[in-house]
């Protein structure tokens, strides 16, 4: 199903203030308290609404270190890209993997304590994943911009 202006308004403040009670949502986006909480539902049921979280703060959980880590695998084989992918999903350390269209076939989003600590992460985990050929680790030296809203407007 689509979804109207209003359900992108509802999204919007979600996206910010998950925790926001229906009755402030509902105020926010001028709509009955009843008619919000169902449009909400729907949007749950329907898969535009994921997950609720909480996000943390790294700095403040010692892993203020990002690394982006380049992988260029082997071979693109099938049974080579599912193997890795199950390989990389169960490092702790990693909070993000994309296959990409460019130079590197994987981009690795990584946190870590220090320089040393993902030095550690490297040797224990990165190199072990199977059917990599190269990888190339650059270190974020500070975050600009970070969110995790999408645009919905």
């Amino acid at each position: 199903m689509s979804i109207d202006q209003l359900d992108r308004r509802i999204l919007a403040v979600l996206q910010k203030k998950g925790r926001i009670s229906n009755a402030e949502l509902s105020e926010t986006v001028n709509l009955s308290a009843s008619a919000c909480h169902r449009r909400v539902q729907r949007l749950e049921s329907e898969g535009y609404i994921r997950d609720y979280v909480a996000l943390l703060d790294a700095r403040k959980l010692g892993v203020p270190t990002t690394v982006f880590v380049e992988i260029t695998l082997q071979t693109q084989a099938d049974e080579v890209l599912d193997a890795f992918e199950k390989a990389v999903a169960r490092i702790p350390d990693v909070l993000e993997c994309h296959l990409m269209a460019g130079t590197a076939d994987y981009i690795l989003k990584v946190v870590a304590e220090n320089t040393d600590d993902f030095a550690r992460i490297h040797r224990q985990h990165l190199t072990r994943l199977p059917g990599v050929a190269q990888m190339q680790s650059s270190f974020a030296l500070r975050t600009v911009f970070k969110t995790t809203a999408l645009p919905v407007g």
